[in-house]
């Protein structure tokens, strides 16, 4: 379970939270890391996830100041070295997988395609922050984004050039179906694309709120993890009126759910619904077959 919606900072007293996920029986939780350095923070908050039986992910970006695709080489070798520093926390804080956007700057647009310079500094960037991702036995989850969002990669065809491109085994894919629903035509054939990179993938409904409940062709995409027999780990991103400076950077200006606590329980309730049915399909067309 994505923590977005309780928190965008980790700055809060969160105990609490984290008993009740466990208790409503998530596995893990995706943290964002955006301010780094606090090591005792974060150290702490491992103790509590530890303490509750709850496994972490995280989850980061960079801002102007840290693009890896700047034009200026010292703006580039900031983003290194803040990509770095949330390795850091990633390692006290016990997660194997730090995924997100962090390729180039959020929301950062030249009003033009991606240059092969941007490219390139983006994957010689990387790189460096792979080595260091390996040294700290955590691995890089690259999610590619809407062309609102981005303008580096916006499907998955831009994602497995890239991360093939980045050519290091710390370097690999994460699938958000919200984005996916944007930008590819099938979603189930963008996930496929993805597959021999993907170690981490976000369901999230096209409106950011609970799973089932929009348009996106879950159907498809809970299929094809099937097929792929994917085992990594599968986290629910949502987006509410809270806190209030992350629903001004995702546009979230209605309620998109009655609680963050019923939209964990509803949207995993929907996971585990999707996956069973897979299984038990799979059951049934298998006697089918014998009989």
């Amino acid at each position: 379970m994505n923590m977005f919606v309780w928190t965008m900072s980790m700055d809060e007293e969160l105990a609490g939270t984290f008993a009740f996920l466990k208790r409503s029986g998530f596995d893990f939780v995706e943290i964002p890391i955006n301010t780094p350095g606090n090591i005792e923070k974060w150290t702490r908050i491992g103790q509590q996830l530890n303490e509750v039986g709850l496994g972490v992910q995280a989850c980061t970006l960079c801002g102007s100041e840290h693009n890896l695709i700047s034009p200026d080489a010292s703006v580039r070798q900031a983003g290194i070295t803040h990509l770095k520093q949330v390795i850091d926390c990633c390692a006290v804080v016990g997660a194997p997988i730090l995924m997100g956007p962090f390729y180039a700057g959020f929301k950062m647009f030249t009003g033009k395609p991606a240059t092969a310079d941007e490219w390139n500094w983006s994957v010689t960037s990387m790189r460096e922050v792979a080595d260091y991702a390996q040294t700290k036995g955590v691995v890089l989850a690259a999610e590619y984004l809407n062309r609102f969002e981005t303008y580096l990669l916006t499907c998955a065809d831009d994602l497995v050039r890239y991360v093939e491109a980045v050519d290091h085994p710390n370097c690999r894919a994460a699938f958000d179906t919200f984005h996916a629903n944007i930008e590819e035509k099938n979603i189930g054939d963008a996930l496929r694309t993805c597959a021999p990179y993907l170690v981490h993938v976000q369901i999230s409904e096209n409106d950011r709120s609970t799973p089932g409940r929009g348009h996106v062709n879950f159907n498809d995409v809970f299929s094809v993890l099937k097929d792929i027999n994917y085992e990594g780990p599968i986290a629910i991103e949502a987006f509410g009126p809270n806190p209030p400076e992350l629903a001004a950077a995702t546009h979230i200006f209605r309620p998109m759910f009655e609680s963050p606590e019923q939209l964990a329980i509803d949207g995993l309730a929907f996971i585990k619904s999707e996956s069973v049915n897979r299984v038990a399909g799979a059951e049934r067309k298998s006697e089918l077959i014998a009989s």
